[in-house]
């Protein structure tokens, strides 16, 4: 009896499931790989609100950032009057939230120029190192055990 419930222990594997964790290793190896060698290639470059607007009347091109701070601004200031404003805190979330997505949408992303040959070997290894992941977390049965021999 003690000695199933050490093999039902040692049994588990990735994810609390029986076996796979030689399967998890390999996957997490491969997508690890492939993770690096696709961010090897990727160029991220940025102009922070740098796209900004024209302002036809006097051709002037006109910076879009200081407009993203006024949300911000004004619920600083409702939170420093008072730290439980429900005003004050929605205005500082949004105003952070629009701060975040102009620097995420200003960024440019480049997938630098490669052989069909590589970009095909990165994909294989990241998406099938992340199929072996996920596999390994699925309950692998264990070999039937032949009978043991009559002592």
């Amino acid at each position: 009896m003690e000695s199933e419930k050490q093999a039902e222990k040692k049994a588990f594997g990735a994810g609390g499931t029986p076996g796979g964790i030689g399967i998890f290793l390999l996957g997490f190896a491969m997508a690890c790989a492939g993770g690096w060698l696709v961010t090897n290639q990727v160029v991220v470059t940025s102009g922070y609100f740098a796209s900004g607007f024209l302002v036809p009347v006097i051709n002037y091109h006109m910076n879009s950032f200081g407009l993203s701070l006024v949300p911000f601004i004004i619920g600083i200031a409702f939170l420093f009057f008072n730290g439980k404003s429900v005003t004050g805190w929605l205005l500082t979330i949004a105003g952070l939230v629009i701060i975040m997505a102009g620097i995420l949408f200003s960024l440019h992303i480049y997938f630098q120029p490669t052989t069909l040959f590589n970009t095909l070997l990165m994909l294989v290894l990241l998406f099938g190192g992340l199929g072996l992941v996920f596999r390994s977390l699925k309950s692998i049965p264990a070999p039937p055990e032949t009978e043991k021999k009559a002592s």
